[in-house]
């Protein structure tokens, strides 16, 4: 079945992108078209695809590339061991755009777990890195 929402993000050097996605985060490739330096990846279900910026080519963008791309967006990706990643991306000399935290969100009459982490990508999107702690009723 393929996912609802699948975003696609420009980057200014695959390479790049892809170690930090693959390497880093833990995506794999799922298909490839090197000749047009673009991939589509997967990790657990979340899917994302990387387009390189290259001028003159077929491209969807609404205004001219300046880093830090996407801004104003975040994008969310479920883990089972944000911990693990995040000890990879210090490990990498990365500094986390939101430090590691566990925060509780209101739901209705009760709250939502997370312990997460954002990272800028190497042209700047966030990427949230959250796992699921569980759910608490709210007490009054």
């Amino acid at each position: 079945m393929r996912p609802a929402l699948v975003p696609e993000l420009h980057c200014s050097d695959l390479d790049k992108s892809l170690d930090f996605y693959v390497d880093l985060l833990g995506f794999r490739v799922l298909y490839d078209r090197p000749e047009e330096r673009f991939a589509y990846l997967d990790r657990n279900g979340a899917e994302l695809m990387l387009d390189e910026y290259v001028p003159g080519a077929r491209m969807l963008a609404m205004a001219p590339f300046e880093r830090p791309y996407g801004r104003g967006v975040n994008f969310q990706i479920a883990v089972d061991d944000v911990d693990v990643i995040h000890a990879a991306v210090v490990s990498a000399g990365l500094s986390a755009f939101l430090p590691l935290e566990e925060r509780w969100y209101r739901r209705d009459e009760a709250e939502i777990g997370v312990r997460q982490f954002i990272v800028q990508d190497p042209d700047g999107y966030l990427i949230r890195l959250s796992q699921r702690l569980g759910t608490r009723q709210i007490t009054k």
